[in-house]
């Protein structure tokens, strides 16, 4: 997939909810493909622990990988944090990592899930 087709997926999830923070394609390796952030945002992760973060999302990735024949490949992971909520979906072998004000409410989570849904399934 290309770097123009990561980056209209950014794109089209960033526009789903004013709350979305930063949408990011992520590679095999944790390399950043693409990414759309909201403006007027200070990130909470420098480059450095931003480097780790998506490391660390492409290798559990992997692990979970191990478990797609018993238990279905994973359709999202929802993480809670203290100051943001994060969601993640698999598009092939790229990670697309959304993150979320802390603030927004769960039924506003569900539907940014399901409106992220759609678009994640027509690239994978």
């Amino acid at each position: 997939m290309t770097t123009k087709k990561f980056k209209l997926i950014c794109d089209n999830i960033s526009s789903i909810s004013p709350f979305i923070r930063f949408v990011g394609v992520i590679g095999e390796r944790g390399e950043l493909l693409a990414y759309s952030r909201r403006q007027e945002l200070t990130p909470l992760l420098d480059d450095k622990n931003t480097k780790y973060q998506f490391s660390h999302i492409a290798m559990n990735s992997d692990l979970e990988a191990f478990f797609d024949k018993n238990l279905g490949e994973v359709e999202f992971v929802w993480e809670e944090r203290k100051k943001v909520q994060t969601i993640s979906f698999a598009i092939k072998k790229a990670i697309v990592w959304v993150s979320i004000d802390k603030k927004v409410i769960r039924s506003e989570m569900l539907r940014i899930i399901d409106s992220c849904l759609p678009i994640v399934k027509k690239h994978s």
